[in-house]
């Protein structure tokens, strides 16, 4: 069961006790709903109505806070009560009820009563009531609430939704008077119309804001009022929706909960919901009708995005008792669309473009088993309120059923997901990172459509980095996938362009800030927002080929200064991290990788974050490229741990085991992810990675490895071989391959560590040729020294040796830095290679 469910409420909990504690009874008699939940406030606090056997009507307070039970009323008669709501500072309830039934009606003679009284009663302490409404429709009250934590206000603000199809607002001032708190208004109290004509309307308490729906021929308008604290409400959103509604029943959301009613109303009315996220995301989602037996169509408008998707799911068991429609559940970063026993439907509401996203459960990984197929509802952010049994829960994705559901997928397109949900929405820990990692280890050839090594980056540092500023989530890559194409099995998806949402706010600021944000880069430029890895390829080749070119001087070194400050952010790397063999050594051609990514990212950021300083874009620059090097460098070690090998693995006079060879394996499978993303690794990865293709390939692999550019020879490496292996057959075949295959300027400097005599003819050539090469043209006309006391007795020597010590002491010397390549060392090699195809011992 992916989604973990915690009962924060529950009636049978945390209220008949106190109830029994004071006496208060509960009415048993059959058919009587004796104890319900009718409301949820911003602040947490449950309004929950109970029957006495006196057939009294109660309603009392549940904190969530300091889990503590408070009275607020009784009605002495038996009330269905419809709707209540309490203000913030608990001096005033509003109260809808149904008066009396239409069978009570025609035998009492009251045909003239209204059906529906609506009241606002002062009760601290108790005193006035005061009729607000007394109609044949129902009425849902909402007070609204202001900021938290603002001192205590003289007025409050009530919200009447009528069934009627309109909604005004009460203005309720109050003054406190021989220790009570009495109602001002003398007569009616003021009050303004908010909405008019709506079909659907949905109340989000926790921003106080009021979302509702105008029918419009075929099309609909949703619309939203923001309400402020201490000022008045303005209208501020509206969009066009393609969404045919049912004109026979007003839907609504929020406000109060009737079960038995909503029950009824489900069937007649629409089954729609609003979700945002702090993020600037704006969903609308819908259960459309299906004509189809077996078949269930939904559809879920990313307003935020420009577009829609609509999903028609075949049921896997049509015959199975269910739910008549579809619930939405808000996640925060997901919304879910769920069928009890059939399907739960995860969509990231960010990024719902790739299925890499979307998360599709049937069967047993569906299954919710503390949520009967009733009434359910989702009235604040990641909770769930089942009306029927009394409950409300706190709803997360247990990341431990996520792991087992990827472990256990075989479909490429639920690997995917799971991975990302894992990432993004359960906000990776250490552990749950770590299991991730043993898991892309152990599954590396069976993902066939996605590189989990490089999903796991890039998703790991967007989870990381976006945190951090707003809309950094615009310009960070989020996936390595360009599209996907991948179909869920058993769900036909339709895409379609809608209309971008106008908002009616100036100078907005927190979700309405981001939203227009968000509109912005729909209308403009967002396919060109992300950070693209083409420009950093093209240009880290070009700097490879073209080092020497001198007009890129001043530009090089500020590339390696902008690595210079990656790598000492790697400088905090604690002993444990050590366990990898990583060396800090030189690797140019990474840091100017490095430096690169810096300074383009820098720049990418700069266009579009403009309002951010620049100090702080370069910090955010420097931490991402060094969190990706830590990411790897963690990659390499938890496999470091799974395989149990040890820090002393430079050592080339045995060879490498089973274990060797399957950190080699994923060393590879990490440099064919880093060469996909153009990302640079951390220092002295090549030179580890070599060192376990030595212990574990054979020769011929080897060298294929080295000329196909998987193995990179580094000067680390290279030394350690050429110092520590001797020079049988064996040892001299593998060192003469390595060696004729390094670069010029590193095959100089390596040749020198090697102690050989074909190695050291191979120096002596080198040092005459550029010493004759500096020459030129010019004549010796310095005397030569005596170099040591016995000339050997073959003129054609003497006289090459005696011209090139006149050039040394003429100051041309091509090895300055390297001492032991000089005429005396050309001198010996001569000698040693004459003997040596002589076939005469030197000595």
């Amino acid at each position: 069961m992916l989604l973990h469910l915690a009962a924060e409420f529950d009636l049978q909990r945390d209220v008949v006790p106190w109830l029994a504690a004071r006496g208060w009874a509960l009415d048993t008699s059959e058919n009587s709903s004796a104890l319900y939940i009718v409301n949820v406030e911003r602040n947490g606090k449950i309004i929950y109505t109970w029957k006495g056997n006196q057939r009294n009507t109660h309603i009392g307070l549940y904190d969530l806070q300091t889990k503590e039970n408070e009275h607020l009323y009784m009605f002495e008669k038996d009330l269905r009560i419809i709707s209540c709501s309490i203000n913030s500072e608990r001096t005033l309830l509003a109260v809808s009820f149904h008066q009396y039934t239409e069978e009570e009606r025609v035998t009492q003679l009251l045909q003239s009563v209204s059906k529906y009284l609506t009241l606002l009663i002062e009760i601290h302490p108790i005193n006035n009531v005061r009729v607000l409404k007394a109609v044949d429709s129902c009425v849902r009250v909402q007070f609204l609430y202001p900021v938290e934590g603002r001192n205590t206000s003289t007025e409050s603000h009530l919200l009447l939704v009528s069934e009627d199809k309109y909604i005004e607002q009460f203005d309720i001032h109050v003054a406190e008077e021989e220790h009570k708190v009495v109602i001002q208004n003398s007569g009616q109290l003021p009050r303004a119309r908010v909405a008019d004509d709506l079909i659907w309307a949905q109340w989000d308490m926790t921003e106080q804001r009021l979302f509702y729906i105008v029918p419009k021929e075929s099309r609909s308008t949703l619309r939203c009022v923001q309400f402020y604290p201490d000022e008045n409400f303005n209208s501020t959103l509206e969009s066009q929706l393609d969404i045919s509604v049912n004109d026979t029943q007003v839907k609504l959301v929020n406000f109060g909960y009737d079960d038995c009613r909503d029950q009824d109303v489900a069937s007649k009315s629409l089954n729609l919901q609003v979700f945002t996220s702090k993020a600037g995301g704006l969903c609308v989602c819908c259960s459309l009708a299906s004509h189809i037996p077996g078949e269930i169509t939904y559809s879920i408008y990313f307003l935020h995005r420009g577009y829609s998707k609509t999903f028609t799911v075949s049921l896997e068991r049509p015959e199975t008792p269910q739910l008549k429609e579809v619930v939405f559940l808000n996640l925060g970063y997901y919304v879910a669309a769920y069928l009890p026993g059939q399907f739960l439907h995860l969509l990231n509401i960010q990024h719902p473009d790739l299925l890499c996203y979307s998360l599709f459960l049937t069967g047993d990984d569906a299954r919710i088993d503390m949520l009967p197929n009733c009434s359910i509802q989702s009235p604040l952010v990641s909770t769930v309120l089942d009306c029927c049994m009394g409950r409300m829960y706190t709803v997360s994705i247990s990341d431990s059923d996520l792991l087992k559901f990827l472990e256990n997928s075989k479909r490429d397109s639920e690997r995917l997901a799971a991975l990302h949900c894992a990432l993004l929405c359960v906000r990776s820990t250490t552990d749950l990172e770590m299991k991730i990692i043993w898991w892309i280890s152990e599954n590396l050839s069976t993902c066939h459509s996605f590189d989990p090594i490089q999903e796991f980056i890039i998703a790991s540092l967007y989870c990381r980095m976006c945190p951090e500023i707003n809309n950094l989530d615009k310009l960070l890559p989020y996936t390595s996938l360009l599209d996907w194409t991948g179909v869920i099995p058993g769900v036909a998806c339709a895409t379609d362009i809608i209309s971008l949402p106008v908002l009616e706010i100036q100078n907005s600021k927190g979700f309405w800030e981001k939203l227009d944000s968000n509109l912005e880069s729909v209308k403009y430029a967002e396919p060109h927002l992300h950070y693209h890895n083409d420009v950093l390829r093209r240009e880290w080749r070009n700097l490879s080929e073209e080092v020497e070119d001198r007009r890129t001087t001043a530009y090089l070194r500020n590339i390696f200064e902008n690595a210079k400050k990656v790598l000492s952010h790697l400088d905090t790397w604690d002993s444990e991290e050590r366990l990898v063999p990583l060396f800090q050594e030189e690797d140019y051609q990474q840091q100017l990788l490095m430096g690169l990514m810096v300074a383009q990212l820098k720049d990418h950021l700069m266009r579009h974050l403009q309002y951010v300083g620049k100090k702080k874009i370069e910090q955010i620059v420097l931490d991402y490229v060094a969190n990706l090097l830590s990411l790897v460098h963690r990659i390499m070690k938890e496999v470091w741990k799974i395989y149990q090998l040890h820090s002393c693995i430079f050592c080339f006079d045995e060879r490498g085991s089973e274990a060797e060879f399957m950190v080699f394996h994923i060393m590879t499978r990490i440099l064919e992810a880093a060469n996909g993303m153009c990302m640079p690794l951390p220092p002295g990865f090549h030179t580890l990675h070599l060192g376990l293709g030595v212990r574990c390939l054979p020769l011929h692999t080897l060298l294929h490895y080295i000329d196909n550019g998987v193995l990179h020879l580094t000067e680390t490496c290279v030394r350690k071989l050429l110092e520590d292996l001797d020079d049988n057959e064996k040892n001299e075949k593998l060192k003469f391959s390595i060696v004729t295959r390094l670069p010029e300027a590193l095959g100089l400097k390596a040749r020198q560590f090697w102690d050989h005599p074909i190695n050291a003819n191979f120096l002596a050539r080198k040092y005459v040729k550029l010493l004759l090469e500096k020459l030129g043209n010019r004549q010796c006309s310095c005397p030569v020294p005596e170099r040591h006391p016995v000339p050997v007795e073959f003129l054609p020597l003497n006289y090459l040796t005696n011209m090139l010590a006149a050039i040394e002491n003429q100051g041309v010397h091509p090895y300055e830095k390297q001492d032991p390549v000089n005429v005396r060392f050309v001198e010996e090699a001569a000698l040693k290679h004459t003997m040596m195809l002589l076939g005469l011992r030197y000595s």
